[in-house]
């Protein structure tokens, strides 16, 4: 009996490593999110932390997911597909049931094949390039609307400003490029000229010589659709070079530190489309999350991209909530999601897994720097 016990004893010991690398299964659930803490976009990625980070004390102080304790697993991407790719490695081995993220949609397409291999279910936040959701990966989803959406909102908004020249400048990312692609399609639909379309260099100080090419072709709007740091030099410039032509964005310009590098005079009439911020918003979920953000950071979020961040948490709390923890389950669910209450409004996907419903709205910068949204 001795040396049965023995016996016994030793092969449970020696089955304890291989025990403990299994994944855990008392009561944590791992959710994982990749964002740019480091880089141009490190403002965005500290907010999409400070907003999920928030939920998830949320969920855990109400005890957690069916009595489990959520865990945030964080990578930086530092806003750099190369960066992202080894980002998006270690969340895949990091045991994490699905992953949030990320901002910027060639840094989210990077990611994308790495989370597909591993079986995971990812929800992008700030990626609206239209290919992402077009290469049949069936756990991919998104929060944002994509830029053809954004493209026929853009020249909506165009066509009620009375424009007739428009100039159309990106920066050759996937997400402007395509906005401007989109864009010009939906302008020429409707009878609107596109008089220059062309790119800058992303990350330079000194935009001065294409800002002189745009006004020697004369349009009567400058609608540039990349990312707010290069938006806030733009109209720095042209405000330096007395060049008073009214300028528009898409929802990459929807930060308030386009205000900080423009300046406040500079930035003054500039006009943007984007999901409208929780601050703008009248529903109960965006009123509670707004006094819960206010109560642990004393600010309010700057970023509409952050709070999407905070959307794919919801839709992944709730798919586990509902007992769908398996990816392939998890997919399904989501696919069928229509309603859900969330931060920024109203949410459900499609069979490809771009969120459903429209709700583009237009801000304009007042003489103070704040970001006005304008009634339909």
């Amino acid at each position: 009996m001795n040396r049965v016990f023995g016996l016994v004893g030793a092969l449970a010991l020696a089955l304890l490593p291989v025990l403990s690398a299994q994944p855990a299964s008392c009561g944590e659930i791992k959710i994982g999110l990749m964002c740019p803490l480091t880089g141009k976009w490190a403002s965005e990625g500290q907010d999409m932390k400070n907003i999920v980070s928030l939920l998830v004390d949320e969920t855990n102080a109400k005890g957690g997911i069916n009595g489990d304790t959520v865990r945030l697993v964080v990578e930086d991407d530092a806003g750099d597909p190369r960066t992202a790719a080894l980002a998006a490695q270690k969340l895949a081995s990091a045991g994490v049931a699905a992953v949030i993220g990320t901002y910027g949609s060639a840094v989210t397409e990077a990611s994308q094949n790495i989370f597909d291999e591993a079986g995971l279910v990812q929800i992008g936040t700030g990626s609206t390039s239209v290919r992402l959701t077009e290469k049949g990966l069936e756990r991919f989803f998104r929060t944002c609307p994509r830029d053809d959406a954004q493209g026929k909102s853009a020249a909506a908004a165009i066509e009620k400003g009375g424009y007739k020249a428009v100039a159309l400048l990106h920066d050759n990312s996937s997400y402007a490029k395509g906005l401007a692609e989109e864009s010009r399609a939906a302008l020429e639909k409707a009878g609107v000229k596109v008089i220059f379309f062309d790119a800058l260099t992303p990350g330079e100080r000194d935009y001065t010589a294409i800002l002189t090419k745009l006004k020697a072709a004369n349009p009567d709007l400058v609608f540039f659709t990349g990312y707010y740091p290069e938006t806030g030099m733009l109209l720095r410039q042209k405000k330096e070079m007395s060049w008073n032509v009214p300028m528009m964005g898409g929802d990459a310009a929807n930060h308030q530190d386009l205000v900080k590098i423009a300046g406040p005079e500079a930035a003054a009439g500039y006009f943007f489309i984007s999901p409208p911020l929780p601050q703008d918003m009248d529903t109960q979920e965006a009123r509670d999350f707004l006094a819960a953000y206010k109560a642990k950071y004393n600010s309010v979020p700057v970023s509409v991209w952050a709070v999407l961040a905070g959307d794919s948490y919801k839709a992944i709390e709730a798919a586990l909530a509902a007992g769908k923890a398996d990816p392939e389950a998890m997919a399904a669910w989501l696919k069928e999601l229509k309603d859900l209450p969330g931060l920024s409004g109203s949410l459900g996907f499609d069979a490809k897994g771009d969120r459903v419903g429209e709700f583009y709205r237009t801000y304009v910068v007042n003489n103070e720097g704040a970001f006005e949204l304008q009634p339909r």
